[in-house]
């Protein structure tokens, strides 16, 4: 691992368990062993180390939820998956993702809670993403047009509360509950 990458996934592992505001430059130097000069080498600014992390979390984020979504046909199968991989992740059976502190997007765009702010943008563009993955297993179940806008909000819906639910009043089963309802709603509009 570069010193870059050194960085970002000590930056990573601390806000994730602490919060970005509560986690000094300093922290981050010293566990990450790396010199303040190299750090202001690849980031100029702190802000430019959160937007890094971000990234980092996003592509991490992606790449494990693409990999269990490709193993199912989408439809149903597919919203099935990103319900079950979410269960796994709170209830850590999957580390992959490391131990669960909730979304690290709702907590980083809690701590910059100015819509333009760069990382609350970043934060939105995730949440847009995920937007798009429940768009297109709810596609492939044929739902079309007005009603296709309204299951994908819906599920994305189910997948953010679920994990709100999960880490903020301690529901381990949130995502199976969550999962449930998205089968309803899917039977529903498929009448």
């Amino acid at each position: 691992m570069d010193k870059r990458e050194q960085l970002i996934t000590t930056a990573f592992s601390l806000f994730y368990q602490e919060g970005v505001h509560a986690v000094g430059i300093n922290r981050i130097l010293k566990q990450s062993g790396v010199a303040k000069k190299t750090l202001y080498h690849h980031f100029p600014a702190k802000d430019d180390l959160i937007i890094a992390v971000l990234e980092f979390r996003h592509e991490q984020y992606c790449q494990w939820l693409e990999k269990r979504l490709t193993a199912v046909s989408p439809g149903a199968e597919g919203v099935d998956v990103v319900f079950t991989a979410l269960d796994d992740w709170i209830n850590s059976r999957d580390d992959t993702l490391s131990s669960f502190h909730g979304c690290f997007f709702i907590n980083v765009s809690a701590e910059f809670g100015h819509h333009e702010h760069p990382a609350h943008r970043r934060c939105a563009k995730h949440k847009n993403w995920m937007l798009d993955v429940m768009n297109k297993q709810a596609a492939a179940t044929g739902i079309r047009g007005k009603k296709l806008v309204e299951v994908a909000e819906s599920l994305a819906l189910l997948a953010e509360g679920a994990i709100v639910q999960a880490y903020v009043r301690g529901q381990d089963d949130a995502a199976k509950r969550a999962g449930q309802a998205a089968r309803l709603l899917l039977a529903h509009y498929r009448r």
